[in-house]
């Protein structure tokens, strides 16, 4: 990865152990080290080899467990010496259940046992999915008293009920066990077994929904790839016929499912590169089964290694040898050179440890020459509070910064917020209630400059929620010693604004569906508007990101809901803002993975930063005594170890696994970073957290083992 950073392809040469690799690649192989020691690299230059030999490039597949993973191969892809024509595949298993689906669906669509054979099938994304779910959930939650005793916000409720519905179909346990096997599992107080009783019964009801309505989510597309598709000799023949050469990439991150489907496939591929990351399995909470990703090795012709990293230095190698015997407990060997690479800083408050590290940064450009794009700050969790305060003191520094938290929810984003406040306000018929607060809030995003003390004296007088007429009140009609107060200046933007929507309502009949969907109306504000200069999207890319996203996710969900819904075009833009004001989790989109600016610093959890496959010269670990390093997420209606192919049904889950499960995820975390990085960390100790809390996690004791036995730091 590191190598095909800013180079070609064809502007580097394989290194001799890529060499040995390349030579073999008559036979299915099997390729596993460490991150970083070249393996996409390698990967790379098998398929520049196979499109140099003329292979068509619709006989090649390229399988990865997620989207994101697959960024070099689509740069590649895009190398100017390569034909425009050249169409792989390049998909995860979901993707090409996906394909498959839709292209024999006459042919299982009535045996699969869909309600409709004869009408298209409809594909659910994570939004979409969410959004179906409520209408199940919400009803029994209301009226008949589920989940009374789980303290969860709806959103992740959803979700973990979902997550059940996909690791049934990843792992291949039946729809109807799940409950049952957490159940067995369980050693806790009684009342829990209650709550996978009613997951079990919403799991269930979700899914007879969805094959009455033709809808599919991920678990079920996975299921009918798998249980029909794969079994048909027709569909079975397409592939085998479709498809010659393989590169599986990651193949620890993916699921046990796919695992099985290549197994079976392997023997009929001319050749196939399988890569394996040993300190892999990140995604173990989503489904992965590094183990069993592993077992393919044996129907591999052969099995090579590439143990030597090209991006970790060898004081950080030995550091990581060291950290690891210490989280688990064992003699520790330390060598001096360890604090060539460690700088170990402590701060008791946060704004502190801010501080610091925004100036530790500033060095690294400024006397230490180091590019942003070298540098990354991560954390178990990136808090709205911690991620502001550390970009709003980076650009005060001027320093490039980006953060990106693919998990957060669209309605957390400012940007989302003030975007769909003035939709509401354009469309009245919504009948969506808008509070002075929301209104304040916009202003502050539309408008540059405007601070909260004027934005605040603005809505009070602009906005009068009581009213029967919601219309916003003209600043030219304000008492002059108020405009003054407010500023002319703001009163131009404002009424500058105020008339486009005004503009927007006399042009736009509520009638007309055409001319009332939400993403037309975000695309006209924000290139008619918000991106100009003197409002507060101009040249302002995270809000741009946002608005994007925004308006993706609205075609995503008109696309679907459309079919399943009688009602108007504007009731379904009601039905959006509704589940986003619920707090459903924003789907995946590539383009935010793909666009982080390799010039800017990036701020990111952990586990986001690994999955990015980036390496950097430097990172910051901040606050190491956090549990957030140690400790998985609370999931009361689902468990990612129980259901798994590795657990023992006839096992209970107690401290000892839970002790034993940290230990492996904490190991997997710290070396997967240690291995993308290049000369050094800054660890940073927080003695109060965010919540006044001091803490001494597992990862700051066993750091801590090794600080005692070097020598102090000297000033970066």
């Amino acid at each position: 990865m590191n190598q095909m950073a800013h180079l070609s392809i064809n502007q580097i040469s394989p290194t001799e152990n890529q060499q040995a690799v390349l030579e073999s690649f008559d036979k299915t192989l099997f390729l596993e080290g460490p991150s970083g020691s070249g393996k996409t690299t390698t990967a790379l230059f098998y398929l520049h080899s196979l499109l140099e030999q003329g292979v068509p490039p619709e006989k090649i597949l390229i399988l990865v467990p997620q989207r994101t993973l697959a960024t070099s191969y689509y740069n590649l892809l895009r190398e100017p010496y390569l034909p425009a024509s050249v169409a792989i595949s390049i998909v995860t298993i979901s993707g090409l259940a996906q394909r498959m689906i839709d292209l024999f669906w006459p042919l299982i669509a009535q045996n699969a046992g869909f309600a409709h054979p004869n009408h298209l099938p409809i594909f659910l994304t994570l939004e979409t999915a969410q959004y179906y779910m409520t209408r199940i959930v919400d009803p029994l939650i209301e009226h008949e008293g589920y989940f009374e005793s789980v303290n969860l916000d709806r959103n992740r409720l959803y979700s973990q009920i979902l997550d059940n519905l996909n690791k049934s179909a990843a792992v291949g346990i039946p729809l109807i066990e799940i409950g049952e096997r957490l159940k067995k599992a369980w050693g806790g107080k009684p009342s829990q077994l209650v709550v996978y009783d009613q997951m079990q019964d919403c799991a269930i009801r979700f899914r007879r929904f969805c094959l009455q309505n033709n809808l599919l989510d991920f678990s079920l597309q996975i299921s009918i790839f798998c249980n029909y598709l794969w079994s048909s000799f027709l569909c079975r023949q397409f592939l085998l016929n479709r498809f010659q050469f393989l590169i599986y990439d990651n193949i620890e991150e993916d699921v046990p499912v796919a695992h099985d489907l290549i197994r079976d496939w392997l023997p009929h591929f001319r050749n196939a590169l399988l890569i394996y990351d040993t300190d892999g399995g990140y995604r173990s909470f989503l489904g992965a089964d590094p183990e069993e990703g592993h077992t393919l090795q044996s129907v591999c012709q052969e099995t090579m290694h590439l143990d030597q990293t090209l991006v970790t230095s060898p004081e950080l190698r030995i550091f990581n040898e060291v950290l690891v015997q210490s989280i688990q407990h064992r003699s520790l060997i330390i060598h001096p050179s360890i604090r060539q690479c460690l700088t170990s800083r402590y701060h008791r408050y946060i704004p502190e440890m801010i501080e610091d590290v925004c100036q530790q940064v500033n060095r690294l450009i400024t006397e230490g020459g180091v590019s942003p794009g070298e540098i990354v700050i991560v954390a178990p969790y990136i808090s709205d509070a911690l991620r502001f305060l550390l970009i709003n003191r980076m650009e005060q520094l001027q320093i490039p910064v980006r953060s990106h938290r693919p998990s957060r929810n669209l309605r957390d984003e400012p940007a989302t917020q003030c975007l769909l406040t003035w939709a509401k306000l354009a469309h009245p018929h919504w009948n969506m209630p808008v509070t002075r607060l929301d209104v304040r809030n916009a202003l502050v995003q539309s408008i540059a400059g405007l601070d909260l003390t004027r934005a605040e004296l603005l809505s009070q007088i602009v906005h009068r929620p009581g009213k029967q007429t919601r219309e916003l009140g003209s600043f030219d009609l304000i008492k002059p010693d108020m405009q003054q107060r407010i500023t002319y200046f703001v009163g131009e933007r404002y009424e500058h604004l105020r008339r486009w929507i005004t503009n927007y309502q006399s042009n736009n009949n509520p009638q007309n569906e055409d001319n009332s969907c939400l993403e037309v109306f975000l695309s006209r504000l924000f290139g008619e508007v918000l991106s100009h200069p003197g409002f507060g999207f101009y040249r302002n890319f995270d809000a741009a990101k946002t608005c994007t996203e925004l308006i993706e996710s609205v075609q995503k969900f008109r696309r679907v809901v459309s079919n399943t819904h009688d009602n108007s075009q504007h009731s379904i833009a009601v039905e959006y803002l509704r589940m986003i004001e619920k707090g459903v989790l924003a789907a995946q989109y590539l383009q935010s993975w793909q666009e982080i600016n390799e010039e800017t610093v990036l701020i990111a959890p952990a586990y986001t930063y690994l999955m990015l496959n980036r390496p950097v010269q430097y990172q910051f670990w901040l606050d190491i005594g956090s549990l957030g390093w140690w400790e998985r997420l609370n999931q009361p209606l689902t468990h990612p170890y129980v259901l798994s192919r590795r657990w023992d049904e006839n096992d209970v889950w107690d401290d000892v696994h839970e002790q034993q499960t940290n230990q492996t995820a904490m190991i997997r975390l710290v070396s997967g970073l240690i291995h993308r990085c290049q000369k050094g960390i800054f660890l940073y100790i927080l003695g109060v957290n965010e919540q006044g809390n001091e803490q001494r996690g597992q990862l700051l004791l066993a750091i801590q083992s090794i600080l005692r036995h070097l020598p102090p730091n000297e000033e970066v």
